[in-house]
């Protein structure tokens, strides 16, 4: 633990506090001029451009940058959003969540009785998205712990209010198998740098690592991966679109894995075309190189 960490614990705690005593679309617009504040200090700003650059080659700068203006406000109002997670999720019917598309699919992986793994990216309000549909189904979110134990308490006590349970990302691959076991669906994200250890598929032209864990989960037990992404409306309303499960490759195939990868990823690729801004741009997707050997194997 660092010797500031009780200082910033402290410090979120305030924020979080104001923010959730504050009415939502006030918050909101709070949350957006954060992001414009963030974007004026150069936070990361410059990796975003890189991949920006890296996405939409024959875009115009311009462009580029009014995409990624959008980006930091947007990610000022999902962050502002965080310590309401649970009264967002519980509003009445059409108050946070316009409308819902898809959920046809869940049903149907609910009654197969496999559990089902909610795959999304960085995109948007991507745990108001997996928290909502808790309110459909119970919802396993394995998430990755803060390095500030008291931040991290205090994201947990929020997606507890939001009446989902979580499991550490490596902690346990049990809970997670037991969780599929018992027919609960798992939300997973599967779109930043896997190092050396992820599998190498493309993205906006480029192979990037990875993470195999999403595949790896549904060629072992059957469970289907099923894609959602979020949407934020001109009123800071959400939409949300549930899309039909991936086909699952025949899990003898030396590269199931690979190309189960390859489908997810392209799917996230699909979206961020449609609508760039809500997608994280300031991660460095492309960060590991493949293997140098990675041609002749291919």
């Amino acid at each position: 633990m660092k010797a500031t960490h009780p200082i910033e614990a402290l410090m979120a705690r305030a924020l979080a506090a104001e923010l959730r005593r504050r009415p939502w679309p006030q918050v909101l617009k709070l949350g957006s001029r954060l992001g414009d504040l963030l974007r004026s200090l150069g936070i990361r700003r410059e990796v975003a451009e890189e991949n920006l650059a890296i996405a939409f080659p024959g875009q115009t700068a311009e462009g580029r940058s009014a995409i990624l203006a959008q980006h930091y406000r947007e990610l000022g109002r999902v962050a502002a959003e965080y310590p309401r997670l649970g009264p967002l999720v519980k509003a009445g019917e059409g108050e946070v969540v316009a409308r819902a598309t898809g959920l046809e699919h869940l049903e149907a992986a609910q009654r197969a009785g496999r559990g089902a793994i909610l795959l999304t990216g960085h995109y948007g309000h991507f745990e108001l998205l997996g928290a909502w549909l808790g309110r459909l189904h119970p919802v396993d979110f394995v998430v990755k712990p803060l390095s500030n134990a008291g931040v991290d308490s205090m994201l947990a006590s929020w997606r507890a209010d939001a009446g989902v349970r979580t499991i550490a990302l490596g902690a346990s691959l049990r809970r997670v198998f037991e969780s599929l076991r018992a027919n609960r669906w798992v939300a997973l994200v599967a779109d930043q740098d896997a190092r050396s250890h992820g599998a190498f598929v493309p993205f906006f032209g480029r192979r990037c690592s990875t993470p195999k864990g999403p595949a790896e989960l549904a060629l072992r037990t059957g469970a289907p991966i099923i894609m959602g992404f979020p949407h934020r409306l001109a009123d800071g309303r959400h939409t949300i679109d549930v899309q039909p499960p991936l086909e699952l490759p025949d899990r003898r195939l030396p590269d199931a894995v690979e190309a189960l990868t390859a489908a997810h990823t392209a799917m996230l690729e699909a979206e961020v075309r449609k609508e760039p801004a809500p997608w994280f741009w300031l991660h460095k997707r492309w960060k590991t190189p493949p293997p140098s050997d990675f041609a002749r194997r291919s």
